[in-house]
C-alpha cells in the first residue's frame, strides 16, 4: 500500500525513468476496469478505394437501402481524399422512423479514423423522398457535432423506392444553409 502511495506522489518523468522496463499498466493501478478500443473491418469485395465527388457517386453504394422494408440510417466513412473507407449501419428502425444520436454516428467515424462522413437514410414507405422536420434538425445536430469533433459532415442523403436507380435526395443541395450556419 505504501509503495503505491509513493508512486502516486512521484512525477511522470520520475515514473518513466524508474519504470522504463515496466509497462504503463503495471506502473499505474486504477481501481476501474480499463477499456481497449479496436476496429474490426468486415472483408470487402472492393479492389481499390473509390472516391465520392457527388451525391450520385454515393448512391451507387446505397441502392440496397432503397428497397429495405424498415428505415435504416447509415454512415459512409471517407478519408481525406473522400475515398470510401467503409459503411456503418448506425440505426435500424421501424417503417416510419429510426432513432439517431450524434454519439452513435460519430463513434464509428472516430474508430475508423474518418476525415469526413456522408449519412443516409431511406424512406421505405414509398412516400415522397423529401426530408421531414426531424431530418433537418438531425442534420443540423450532426453538422455541429462533426464540426466540434473535426469530422466533416459532407451531406445527408435520402433514398427510397420512388427515386430512379442511382439517384438520391441531397439535403445539402436543397438546404445549403445548414452548412453555412454560424451556430
Amino acid at each position: 500500500m505504501q509503495n503505491a502511495q509513493e508512486q502516486q506522489s512521484k512525477t511522470c518523468s520520475e515514473l518513466s525513468v524508474e519504470g522504463s522496463k515496466k509497462s504503463y499498466k503495471n506502473r499505474v493501478a486504477y481501481s476501474l476496469p480499463q477499456l481497449k478500443l479496436c476496429l474490426v473491418g468486415e472483408p470487402s469485395r472492393a479492389k481499390k478505394l473509390i472516391a465520392i465527388q457527388a451525391p450520385e457517386d454515393a448512391a451507387r453504394f446505397l441502392n440496397p437501402l432503397r428497397y429495405a422494408a424498415e428505415e435504416h440510417f447509415v454512415s459512409i466513412h471517407l478519408n481525406a481524399r473522400h475515398e470510401v473507407l467503409g459503411l456503418h449501419e448506425v440505426s435500424h428502425g421501424s417503417l416510419s422512423q429510426s432513432l439517431v444520436h450524434p454519439r452513435e454516428v460519430f463513434k464509428a467515424a472516430i474508430l475508423a479514423n474518418s476525415y469526413a462522413i456522408i449519412v443516409c437514410h431511406n424512406h421505405p414507405s414509398g412516400s415522397q423522398v423529401s426530408p421531414s422536420k426531424e431530418d433537418i434538425e438531425t442534420t443540423g445536430q450532426l453538422f455541429n457535432a462533426g464540426k466540434l469533433l473535426g469530422i466533416t459532415l459532407i451531406d445527408h442523403l435520402i433514398v427510397g423506392p420512388g427515386l430512379k436507380k442511382n439517384t438520391v435526395y441531397s439535403i445539402r443541395e436543397h438546404h445549403p444553409e445548414l452548412w453555412f450556419s454560424t451556430k
